[in-house]
C-alpha cells in the first residue's frame, strides 16, 4: 500500500475512532461512569485508546517515503507483531500465530460455527432478567438505576417465560435461581458448538474476537465490530429489567407482545449486520493460519 494511501486511512481511523470513544475518556478521566455506554470498556477491559491505533491488517505491506524519516512505519517497526520489509513494514503473521496459535484457532471455530447456523430469534433478552431473578437490591448489578417492573414484577416476567440462553459468557452470570431455569447448559469448552447469530452477546463478540486478533484485523474491520457491539448493547440494556428512560432510551417491553415483536425485529437486523464482519474475521484467521 502506498504511503500516501495509507496515512490517509491511518488518519480516517483515528478520526473516527475519537469520535466513537472520547465520551469514554472523558468520562474516565472525571471518575464518571456510564452503566450503558461504558460496558465495552469494562466487560471487554480494552481502554479507548486501543481502538484509535489503526493497522492494515495481515498481508498487507506499508511502504515508506520521504515522509517517514524514521524509516519504521510511523514507529509500527517497534510494534508488537510487525515486522520491517525490504520497501517497508507488515504484520509479522507468523509471530502472532506463534503467540496466538490457541487463540486464532478457537476464534475461526467460533465466528464460522456461529455463521454456520440459523439465527434463534426468541429469547428475548431474559438473559438480563436472570440475572437479577431473587436478587436482594444490594446484589443488582446495575444499582443505579431502578427495576422497572420492580423485583418482584421482574422475577414473575422470568418465571412465566421459557428461558433458553446458548451463551456462557452470559449464562455465567445468571443467579443460582435462574440458572435452574435455563434449559440449556452452555459452556466455555462447547462454545463453538452452541454460539448462534440471534444472541446479542455473540454479535457483540465480534468486537472481542477482532480486538483478541489485533493487529491482523484492519482498522475499519475493528470498528465496524465496534461500533455494531455497542449499537447492541443499547438494545440489551432497553430489553433488560433496568428502566434506562434516565439516559435518554425508551424500553423495549418484552414482557409484552409488541415488545417481542420489536426486540424480534432488532435481533433478526443485528444478525444481518454481523455476518460479514464474521465472514471478514474468518477470513483473517485462514490467513493467520497459512502463514
Amino acid at each position: 500500500m502506498p504511503a500516501a494511501r495509507w496515512r490517509e486511512r491511518e488518519a480516517a481511523h483515528e478520526e473516527r475512532a475519537h469520535a466513537l470513544t472520547a465520551a469514554a475518556a472523558q468520562r474516565r478521566r472525571d471518575g464518571r461512569a456510564h452503566p450503558v455506554e461504558d460496558f465495552l470498556f469494562t466487560y471487554y477491559s480494552w481502554a479507548p485508546g486501543r481502538l484509535r491505533r489503526w493497522h492494515p491488517g495481515v498481508g498487507v505491506e506499508l511502504l515508506l517515503d520521504d515522509g517517514d524519516p524514521g524509516g519504521d512505519g510511523r514507529g509500527r517497526a517497534g510494534w508488537a507483531h510487525y515486522e520491517r520489509t525490504a520497501g517497508g513494514v507488515r504484520v509479522d503473521a507468523a509471530s502472532l500465530l506463534a503467540q496466538r496459535g490457541p487463540t486464532v484457532r478457537l476464534a475461526r471455530d467460533v465466528l464460522a460455527g456461529t455463521r454456520g447456523r440459523p439465527a434463534q430469534l426468541a429469547c428475548f433478552g431474559l438473559h438480563e432478567w436472570a440475572m437479577v431473578h431473587r436478587a436482594r437490591p444490594e446484589e443488582v448489578r446495575h444499582a443505579g438505576l431502578p427495576l422497572r417492573l420492580g423485583h418482584a414484577g421482574t422475577d414473575a416476567v422470568v418465571e412465566s417465560h421459557r428461558i433458553r440462553c446458548s451463551h456462557f459468557d452470559a449464562f455465567r452470570f445468571f443467579t443460582p435461581s435462574a440458572v435452574g431455569l435455563n434449559e440449556l447448559r452452555p459452556t466455555r469448552t462447547a462454545q463453538a458448538a452452541q454460539e448462534q447469530p440471534g444472541c446479542l452477546h455473540a454479535t457483540m463478540d465480534c468486537y472481542r474476537w477482532a480486538m483478541k486478533l489485533s493487529p491482523a484485523v484492519p482498522g475499519e474491520l475493528l470498528l465496524d465490530c465496534f461500533e455494531l457491539a455497542r449499537d447492541v448493547r443499547v438494545l440489551d440494556m432497553r430489553a433488560s429489567p433496568y428502566d434506562v428512560s434516565s439516559l435518554g432510551w425508551s424500553p423495549v417491553a418484552i414482557e409484552t407482545p409488541e415488545g417481542k415483536a420489536e426486540y424480534v425485529r432488532a435481533q433478526r437486523e443485528f444478525a444481518e449486520r454481523a455476518d460479514p464482519l464474521r465472514a471478514a474475521l474468518v477470513a483473517v484467521c485462514d490467513r493467520l493460519l497459512a502463514a
